[in-house]
């Protein structure tokens, strides 16, 4: 369920809503008691809580060569087509000299190594938060380690006993990672920023999820030429569009289905594409292993450093796909990704370019279309068959990964609601969402036909890859400084090796920004706008209702001169507010002077970890006195929690909600030591009768009947409000609220239990 979920709140708001009931106080603060004197056991057993979920990652070693295999299909099809399209991209605009390749060749082994193997899967992957990886996955561990998150309902309630995600820092001596992290919670800047940071990192990671299947099924199309080698751009693009369509139409089948049957192929693929390499290494030019050599790579700049400073902008595309390794990581372990690309993937492709680059350095003429001139005559048609449908696969991973993203992103706030659909009962993380897929297919089919060629796609292509690396490397050079607590001379030659390099690559890719890099640029800006706009009107709103919350005293004031009657039945109140009445109950009372037996304010909060266990879903307390039957309910998820159906929670919350009774009927027995032994019998006697009671009074209450109430919001600028904020506000905001889908089509409410009142935020 989502509800009420979509509203931002930073720390120091939270500590502004002071005025709630005495009641709530009382309760609220010894929750807070019980919370703070199990930190210390809490940090005590950190490690052994980390060691515990290594352990269950690491499982039996059958297990982690299946998750290897099953990587295969769905992790490595982006980096696996890279072959098809690396050397043509290369040398787009020349014919290269032997040196030429031997320098590209050994700068395409080197960025393989660094990046791929040593960055990724020897460093980032041990970055994930509990077994998720990704941009969202880092920014949420580091929001778990200080208090620095400005993303939608993040609030110091929702925090409260959930035993899973208070992992603290482990050494609170030492001073370095103590000031950074003291710094980044006083800096409101430094908050924006990171977010800022995760956004974009996001906004480029679904820019190379609408490039991959343009790039991927045009090159491996475009070995149909061998039937006819005057076949004309046209027809080629008519085939990959064909293609293109069908495989967003199949998109509704899940990644389970349409990935994981395609394992063997993406296996076949690396087979062919490494014998292939070892076949034409052997038959045409042995001598370009010296490319393992990196003098080569010197001398190459040296010859001509402009040709190969642009040509960077080719050899970058050797790594795409890289950023699918730890953003699908919550699919498998880290163990399974790093023996399938040690074992299986980085062999084959150092193989594949080698042996292109043995072809090239005999047919350098060839160069446009290398993949397939270098393929022997006597397995050409299998290889185009299988480079298809790897090519399928490649494309598979990334919009699946855009799908994950962007249920990521709507979860916790930064993206206005979409229809999401589970299509895996086993992989909560396996999403479908229909307008998005919509929207991508459109993308996709409009810049294969309007560029038509793979080496001007990649120019966009580049820029993509490598922004999305600089975000990766900018949020893991902070994990390391406040979470691992890293040698800074570690952390230095971090930056000196892997940061400089990817600024270097992305000067190049930053060339061609006219010839086509401009792409994914113009698509995250636009993405980024949608975010930022969704993000910015949220928090507006939230600050409305914390400042235009009812009094407190309001409450008591219920059965008496108000004149308000209570009539049968269950009343869940969705609103943002974890503390305090919502105005916008005093506004459901003015329309219509009555509420139900029991009502339950509902506040739904998303937050940045990926999962919330089930049995630490609820935070419950009182609200008013205990004969208004009211209670407010916090209910809290994770990302990638699967949102339930009305029934389901209604069953959920009643659950919990007489476990409240029951628990706060114990403690207050236990609490009362001054009772005296001949009385006390009596009192709890009394206690258990009053308990029985009001859980019968719930039951009762709940077969009268479970209504929703939501309140219809229409945020409008206030009149001193600036042109550019009306602007945003009353026509950008107002046009995603309306197009996208409403809140109680996300709760999943029939119609008959909605009750909606219409009210105006002024922000």
């Amino acid at each position: 369920m989502e509800g009420a979920g979509h509203t931002i709140v930073n720390v120091e708001m939270v500590e502004t809503e002071k005025n709630f009931t005495e009641e709530e106080e009382k309760h609220g603060t010894e929750t807070k008691r019980q919370h703070f004197n199990r930190l210390d056991s809490l940090e005590k057993e950190a490690s052994k809580v980390s060691g515990m979920a290594s352990a269950t990652k690491a499982a039996s070693l059958a297990t982690v060569m299946q998750l290897a295999f099953q990587s295969i299909g769905v992790v490595y099809g982006d980096i696996g087509t890279s072959p098809l399209y690396v050397f043509a991209s290369t040398f787009s605009d020349r014919q290269p000299t032997p040196d030429d390749i031997i320098g590209a060749l050994s700068l395409i082994i080197y960025s393989l190594t660094l990046f791929p193997l040593i960055k990724y899967v020897f460093i980032v992957l041990w970055a994930n938060d509990n077994g998720d990886g990704g941009t969202f996955a880092m920014y949420s561990l580091i929001c778990r380690h200080s208090k620095v998150s400005a993303i939608p309902n993040r609030q110091t309630a929702d925090e409260m006993d959930l035993s899973a995600y208070k992992l603290k820092i482990p050494d609170k001596h030492l001073k370095r990672a103590h000031m950074i992290k003291e710094a980044m919670e006083r800096s409101s800047w430094a908050k924006t920023s990171l977010l800022f940071v995760a956004l974009l990192g996001t906004c480029m990671v679904i820019g190379d999820g609408i490039l991959t299947p343009c790039i991927s099924v045009l090159s491996a199309i475009e070995g149909v030429k061998k039937i006819d080698t005057s076949l004309n751009k046209d027809v080629i693009v008519m085939i990959s569009v064909a293609i293109l369509v069908v495989l967003f139409s199949i998109q509704r089948f899940g990644t389970d289905k349409v990935g994981y049957t395609f394992a063997p192929a993406v296996l076949i693929w690396y087979m062919f594409i490494g014998v292939v390499g070892m076949y034409n290494f052997t038959r045409h030019d042995s001598t370009v292993i010296k490319a393992f050599n990196p003098v080569y790579i010197f001398r190459y700049f040296n010859e001509s450093p402009k040709e190969a400073w642009v040509s960077l902008g080719g050899v970058v595309l050797c790594m795409t796909g890289t950023e699918a390794m730890f953003a699908d990581l919550g699919h498998f372990s880290v163990r399974s990704i790093q023996i399938a690309f040690s074992g299986l993937v980085y062999p084959c492709l150092l193989c594949a370019y080698i042996g292109q680059a043995a072809y090239l350095s005999k047919f350098p003429d060839h160069v446009s279309d290398a993949f397939y001139k270098s393929t022997p005559e006597s397995v050409y048609w299998p290889m185009f068959v299988i480079a298809v449908l790897a090519s399928v696969i490649a494309s598979q991973a990334m919009i699946s990964a855009t799908f994950a993203i962007v249920k990521q992103s709507m979860a916790l706030g930064c993206f206005p609601r979409v229809r999401i659909i589970h299509t895996s009962h086993k992989h909560e993380g396996q999403v479908y969402i229909p307008e998005i897929n919509f929207l991508l297919m459109v993308a996709c089919v409009m810049v294969t036909a309007s560029f038509k060629e793979t080496t001007k796609i990649g120019n966009a292509y580049g820029i993509a890859v490598v922004a999305v690396m600089l975000v990766t490397s900018s949020l893991l050079i902070l994990i390391m400084l406040m979470i691992w607590q890293t040698n800074l001379l570690l952390i230095a030659l971090f930056a000196l090796v892997f940061v400089s390099f990817e600024l270097f690559y992305f000067s190049s890719v930053l060339y061609k920004f006219t010839k086509g890099g401009y792409l994914p640029l113009s698509f995250a800006a636009a993405l980024f706008f949608v975010m930022y706009v969704w993000h910015y009107v949220q928090t507006k709103r939230y600050a409305y209702e914390v400042e235009q919350k009812v009094s407190t005293h309001y409450l008591t004031r219920l059965g008496s001169d108000l004149g308000i009657s209570r009539v049968p039945g269950v009343g869940l109140l969705y609103t943002e507010l974890t503390h305090g009445v919502p105005a916008i109950f005093s506004h459901f009372l003015t329309n219509l002077p009555a509420i139900h037996s029991v009502l339950v304010f509902v506040s739904v909060k998303y937050l940045p970890v990926n999962k919330v266990p089930l049995d630490e879903r609820f935070l419950l307390r009182r609200v008013g006195p205990k004969e208004y039957k009211m209670y407010r309910c916090i209910a809290r998820y994770g990302y990638r929690d699967r949102r339930i159906g009305h029934e389901e929670f209604e069953n959920l919350l009643m659950e919990n909600l007489k476990s409240f009774i029951r628990i706060e009927n114990w403690e207050s027995r236990q609490d009362d030591e001054t009772v005296e032994p001949s009385i006390e019998g009596s009192e709890l006697g009394s206690e258990g009768k009053e308990e029985d009671e009001e859980i019968r009074f719930l039951d009762s209450s709940r077969r009268s009947g479970v209504v929703y109430m939501l309140g219809h919001s229409e945020v409008r600028a206030s009149k001193d409000s600036y042109l550019l904020k009306r602007i945003v506000v009353n026509y950008v905001y107002d046009f995603l609220r309306r197009n996208f889908r409403q809140g109680f089509v996300d709760l999943q409410i029939p119609n008959k239990n909605l009750l909606q009142v219409g009210m105006n935020y002024y922000i």
